[in-house]
Formats: structure tokens, sequence, C-alpha cells
């Protein structure tokens, strides 16, 4: 059966060939489309990701950390007299405009915490250290978004609010939805922003070991008013479904996702329809000297699979020659096991789809056809 299909396959090159290009364009589309979409999300939850925290103390409107408000800071001793609580750490993120030696200005989202532990970031520090936010008027900016921020490096000076600011630390790749993360200390970031010395943005709590974190959240949510407590998981599920919720991002993921699909399908089955029409002799034939209907639907499966496996490898290194040529633009993403088992049954039902028209045609090719002048 599997010699038969490939020499059916190598008979037709330049529709085999066709067959195939659909097979890889449609996996290669959908997973550059699923890459940049699992890229999106984990900018969208990417302060909540990253932040070494167990709990997040918000307002209690809030389902967003791109759109926190403000609470009054002396929660943080009322939740630290709470038992099982290891320490809370206070959290000021807010935006500002950043003005560069070149008259360039970006918009820019300060997120201060309490030194030395600086708790809320930075972190994938690529130059200098945490104790470099100590000097005076130091701040971060990431590698990533050295043109947009006017070039800026270590060493770098430019204004935040009007105020002078120096960047003494980079990161590369803390990066947020949106404007650019700067970090400094929470002080600083209050200066620069005029953010209320008596409120913050959130709270970050570190439960002790052992201690339910669940149970702690519910603690809080009933003894304080005007703010609710998330565990790290469930606040950057919630950061990610609001955004998608209110950008309509999901959306077009999702439909240039099933375009792939449909075009898939649609040059698969054309090509091997054509190809089946043009060989309805030879399935004839095969007809004709004692081959069922299973035997040439399954020869016709057979090639579809052929395909399917081909087409798969060859569109996975190109989603992986995609996607490390892009992580060098700081578009960085990964694919779990999981999904690459996906993609596999995806191009598998794409191949098993095109082949139904071909399947119909040639079921239906009577063995005396061959005879036929």
């Amino acid at each position: 059966m599997f010699k038969t299909a490939i020499r059916f396959i190598l008979y037709d090159k330049p529709k085999s060939i066709g067959a195939l290009f659909g097979v890889v364009i449609s996996i290669f589309l959908i997973g550059q489309q699923t890459g940049i979409f699992l890229f999106l999300t984990a900018m969208m939850s990417s302060l909540v990701d990253n932040i070494d925290t167990d709990i997040w103390v918000v307002d209690n409107r809030t389902t967003n950390v791109a759109a926190l408000g403000q609470i009054d800071s002396r929660y943080q001793r009322q939740i630290e007299a709470l038992p099982g609580i290891d320490h809370v750490y206070p959290l000021v993120i807010s935006g500002s405009s950043a003005k560069f030696a070149d008259g360039k200005s970006a918009g820019i989202t300060l997120v201060g915490s309490q030194a030395p532990s600086f708790v809320g970031g930075p972190w994938m520090i690529s130059g200098g250290t945490k104790e470099n936010l100590l000097f005076d008027n130091a701040v971060t900016t990431d590698e990533f978004d050295r043109k947009l921020l006017g070039g800026a490096q270590i060493g770098t000076h430019f204004e935040i609010g009007g105020k002078q600011a120096t960047v003494t630390l980079q990161t590369k790749g803390a990066r947020g939805f949106g404007a650019s993360f700067v970090f400094t200390t929470i002080d600083r970031a209050r200066y620069y922003s005029k953010f209320p010395r008596d409120k913050v943005s959130a709270l970050l709590v570190k439960v002790k070991p052992g201690t339910d974190t669940k149970q702690i959240t519910k603690m809080i949510d009933h003894n304080m008013f005007g703010v609710k407590s998330w565990t790290k998981k469930d606040f950057s599920k919630a950061t990610v479904s609001t955004v998608l919720g209110s950008s309509g991002i999901a959306t077009s993921v999702g439909t240039l996702i099933i375009f792939a699909v449909i075009a898939g399908s649609i040059i698969i089955g054309l090509t091997l329809y054509s190809a089946a029409t043009d060989r309805l002799k030879d399935y004839a034939t095969l007809k004709a000297i004692g081959a069922t209907n299973a035997f040439v639907r399954n020869l016709i499966l057979t090639q579809a699979i052929i395909f399917a496996i081909i087409g798969y490898l060859i569109g996975l290194l190109l989603m992986q020659g995609f996607r490390l040529g892009i992580a060098k633009a700081g578009i960085m993403f990964s694919y779990s096991i999981g999904m690459y088992v996906a993609f596999a049954v995806i191009t598998l039902v794409i191949s098993m789809i095109g082949v139904i028209a071909a399947i119909s045609r040639i079921t239906k090719v009577e063995p005396a056809s061959v005879f036929r002048s």
C-alpha cells in the first residue's frame, strides 16, 4: 500500500508539490498566528507573571493589571497583621511620558517597588544590578525598546514628566502590552508621576510556607473594604481575559487560523481531486484486477497522510525559523509539547478533509471503464 501510494505521488510531481505546498502553508500560518497570540497574551500578563509574589491586593474594581486604581497604603499594615502572612510589599504603577535628547517622546509605564528587595521588578536584567536603582534619578529601560526610547542605554539621560532621569540598568525582554516598562524605586515613581504618597497601586503579599493562599485571599476580602485580593495565577488569567475581551485580538487570530485551515483543505482537495481525475483509468485498472473500494480509499488516504507528515515537518522547520528570527526583535514565545501535538492533529485533519472529494470521485469509477476508449 505504502509503495503504491509513493508511486502515485511521484508519478505527477507538480500536483504532489501543490498538495504539499497547501499543507506547509496552512501549518506555517497556524503556527505563526499561534506564536504571535502567545506573545501578546504573555505581554498582557507580564507584570503579574514575572513578579515574585503569592497574592495581589488591588482595588475591588480591577480585573486588569494594566488598569490598576489607587488603594490606601495603610492596608499594608492591616494585611501584615493577618495570620499566615510573611511580608507585604507596596507597588506603584503609573503612566507617564518620557522625553529624550533627540526631541523624541514616548509613553512609558513607571513601575516603582520598594528597595532593596525590588519585588516588583525589574527582571531579565542584561546590564547592571538592582542596586544601581539606588543611585540618584536611576531608572531602567529595555534593550528591545531602544528605538522607541530614543536609543536609551546605560548612562543615557532623559526626562520623565519634565524631571531628570538616568538609565543605570537595562533589561532585555521585560516588556508589557502597550507602553514600555521603566522600573525604579517606589518613591521615585511617585515623584516622577505625582502619585499620592498615601496611595499605592497594589500590595504584593507573600505568605508563609504551607499557608493556603486561597484562604488568605478570602480573609483579606472579608476583613477589608474597597479592595480585592487575587492569587497570582487568577490575576494573570483575569488580566488576559479582560484585555482579550475588549481588544478583539482573539477573534482576529482565530479567524486567521480558521482561514488557514480552510485554505489548506481547499488546496489539497482541489489538487488531489484533479490528480485523481487525471488518473481515473489507473484506479479503474486497480479495480479491474481485484482492488476493492476500501483498498482504493486507503490508497488515497495513505497519500494524504504522507503529504501531512512531510508537510508538517517542513512547516515545523519554517515555524522554528520564524520564531528564532523575530526573537531578535524582542518578540519571544515558545510552543509547548501539547501545541506541537495539536499542530500535528490539525495537519492531519486538513489533509483528511482535502481528500474527501477525491475519494468520492474514485470510488464511483467502474472497473469496466478501463476497457473504453
